[in-house]
């Protein structure tokens, strides 16, 4: 029976197996097809793709700074280039504000930290029971697992639902409301317009990548991700399913719109909602453990909305583990 059972590919869980599995024996789930969490790249063909998650890293601490700067080192991250147009006039512009992005794909950091772990994709948790000091972790495929000890790393929803029996902390029954994201991905003709982002001052429309800025691959058309505003998305997620092709029309129209690109024919689009994005309200806490039970858990809605916050978390829980 191994040490540790880690639900959760995402920064989070990338750092805390990373960490752990120097000492402990260790199994990584994740209920998607690949590592990264929110940190996800979609592949368009063998060469371009869409960073349909986290848009891009800047680092705050200087703990996180010296951990980039580390993986910068490496090449498993860079800087983007190119001129990022910062238009949203209800927030201050930082100009000091860097933008990292993977080499490849900002799922790069979490594939890198769990290139020598081993990684169970296409494996969702439905229940977890602790008996006889044992956590029984049954997955949707109706399989069973047995671990020592149990780390989760899932959106505060899905956490609440699987482990409320076992936390007894305070934080498990705060109203913790996550906000939502929809993000659209397109292709269209190249325009001659040279810009590597958009922050916009819009009530539907946030933000646009372009992916071609990157300068992962060379394509003969462009592609842009499209991200709509938290309070948008809030509003329409529930019913985004059934709703993608109004949701991507409006969000493209916008985008058109907004950036004074002429309109063209969309050659491809993809429309991905993300129920649980990110909660803007730090708790009093940075993760949990419970050393009787051994169970922890870590994420970044513990410390913030940031991709940094979700490392944060899971290096706080590595060190109380270790005390």
């Amino acid at each position: 029976m191994k040490n540790f059972c880690i639900i959760g590919s995402g920064i989070s869980g990338a750092t805390i197996a990373k960490a752990l599995s120097k000492k402990f024996s260790l199994d990584v789930y994740d209920k998607a097809r690949g590592a990264g969490g929110r940190s996800a790249n979609k592949k368009l063909n063998m060469n371009e793709s869409f960073d349909h998650g986290v848009q891009y890293i800047s680092p705050k601490s200087d703990e996180f700074k010296k951990f980039i700067k580390n993986l910068i080192t490496k090449k498993i991250v860079k800087k983007w280039p190119g001129k990022h147009l910062f238009l949203n006039t209800d927030k201050k512009e930082d100009k000091k504000h860097i933008k990292i992005i993977g080499k490849r794909g900002n799922n790069a950091i979490s594939k890198y930290l769990l290139k020598d772990i081993n990684c169970n994709f296409n494996s969702e948790v439905i229940k977890i029971l602790n008996k006889n000091k044992v956590w029984e972790i049954y997955f949707s495929d109706g399989s069973k697992k047995l671990y020592k000890s149990l780390i989760l790393t899932c959106p505060f929803p899905q956490l609440k639902k699987l482990s409320k029996k076992y936390i007894k902390h305070s934080f498990i029954n705060q109203r913790i409301k996550m906000d939502a994201n929809i993000t659209v991905m397109m292709t269209i003709k190249k325009s001659k317009l040279n810009i590597s982002s958009y922050f916009f001052n819009d009530k539907i429309l946030g933000w646009a990548g372009n992916e071609n800025s990157k300068m992962r691959f060379k394509s003969k058309n462009d592609l842009w991700t499209l991200q709509s505003t938290y309070l948008w998305a809030n509003k329409k997620i529930d019913k985004n399913r059934e709703n993608k092709k109004l949701n991507n029309k409006i969000m493209i129209e916008q985008f058109f719109k907004l950036t004074g690109i002429k309109k063209t024919k969309v050659l491809f689009s993809l429309n991905h909602g993300w129920k649980y994005s990110s909660n803007p309200k730090p708790l009093k806490i940075k993760s949990y453990w419970n050393s009787s039970l051994k169970l922890g858990v870590c994420a970044d809605w513990f410390v913030g909305p940031r991709l940094e916050s979700g490392w944060v978390s899971a290096q706080d829980l590595f060190n109380k583990i270790n005390r």
